[in-house]
């Protein structure tokens, strides 16, 4: 079976071809026109603006990818239902049942959420033994603990209760004065500092170097949920009080005390995300007794997160299996829309051509 992705949930215009068969998976071809240049001037995504990016990119990258892919015939089509910025879905979506009539194939939506999680098993193949699993989805506009059993049974035992992790790293990028997206940005500033908590040089007032100590959001709460609106306060209040509202994008920025300054905050943020995933996440796999940890979403392409999580299982939690997607399918990507409807169709869902419709706020429950 060959199946068609189009992935269109944010500011990605994402098409990907893939050849599947009893669950082995041959990538044909899988794209990405990324918009953030477009978008980075304003500090995050404009939804309209994003949209006619879509609408022009569409083709473009259609015809690129069915050319890469040596132009197959298509057996199915699957594009991203939810959640979302209801423009761009409802771009991918009108373009994807444009296709579906005019090839006569079949055509499936998918959640965006699910496909992060299963795009981990297109070099995995499923197994029993594998749940129940703790899957940690991580980006811009999500961060969740999902109970996973099988594929289609999703509970989520955990989500922000304001911003998001991805969220969390743009806001905080934005009041240091670095660009957008801010997860890349803040991850560099903080590969350059040493010990990412203390200030080495004293700052614009010469007063002697401080700690900087951020909180840990709801860490020690006996639930499984996430909340990174105060940690975005918390960084916000520590560059007022240090430096009065000298504003981080001017030449303070090139000086000695303020590239420290920023190096160092920017290890502590990371750092008291990565704490905060980290320990939620074991807590849900120790209090459910889940056999596998599953991380996916965007923020799920940060090293240290990567490693940390990687060492932290090891020693705590040893016997548990740890599922990561390749670097380059944890961004958005169709390459998991069409996974996903594929594991789909071998469950026995149908085609819903006429009823797909684009929904912002899609739940994977």
């Amino acid at each position: 079976m060959t199946i068609l992705g189009i992935e269109t949930s944010c500011d990605d215009t994402a098409i990907a071809v893939l050849k599947a068969d009893k669950k082995r998976f041959k990538i044909l071809s899988n794209l990405v026109s990324s918009q953030v240049k477009i978008h980075q001037k304003y500090g995050g995504v404009y939804p309209t603006l994003a949209k006619r990016e879509h609408q022009k990119n569409l083709p473009i990258v259609l015809k690129k990818a069915l050319k890469k892919a040596g132009n197959p015939r298509v057996n199915l089509i699957a594009v991203t239902a939810g959640p979302g910025l209801e423009p761009c879905l409802w771009t991918g979506i009108n373009f994807a049942k444009d296709l579906s009539e005019k090839w006569g194939v079949p055509l499936v939506p998918v959640n965006h959420i699910e496909g992060h999680i299963l795009v981990n098993f297109i070099n995995q193949d499923f197994q029993k033994k594998l749940f129940p699993a703790v899957c940690l989805v991580v980006s811009g506009g999500h961060t969740q603990l999902i109970l996973m059993k099988d594929v289609g049974s999703y509970k989520i035992i955990g989500e922000t209760r304001d911003d998001a992790a991805g969220e969390c790293f743009d806001k905080t990028a934005r009041i240091l004065g670095l660009e957008y997206p801010g997860g890349p940005a803040v991850a560099a500033k903080a590969a350059l500092a040493g010990k990412p908590a203390v200030a080495k040089k004293a700052d614009l007032k010469s007063k002697s170097a401080i700690s900087i100590k951020l909180p840990r959001p709801m860490i020690n709460q006996k639930n499984y949920d996430f909340s990174f609106s105060g940690l975005k306060t918390a960084v916000l209040y520590n560059v007022k009080e240090r430096y009065e509202q000298v504003p981080l994008r001017s030449a303070f920025s090139r000086t000695t005390e303020g590239r420290q300054y920023i190096q160092q905050m920017c290890g502590e943020i990371q750092q008291a995300i990565i704490d905060v995933l980290i320990h939620k996440t074991f807590k849900a796999v120790k209090d459910l007794k889940a056999k596998t940890i599953i991380l996916g979403g965007g923020v799920s392409a940060n090293r240290e997160l990567r490693k940390q999580l990687k060492q932290a299982i090891k020693k705590e939690v040893p016997n548990t299996k740890y599922l990561i997607p390749d670097a380059e399918y944890c961004t958005d990507n169709a390459l998991m829309i069409a996974a996903t409807a594929y594991f789909h169709m071998l469950k026995g869902s149908k085609s819903k051509t006429k009823k797909i419709e684009a929904n912002s706020n899609l739940r994977l429950e």
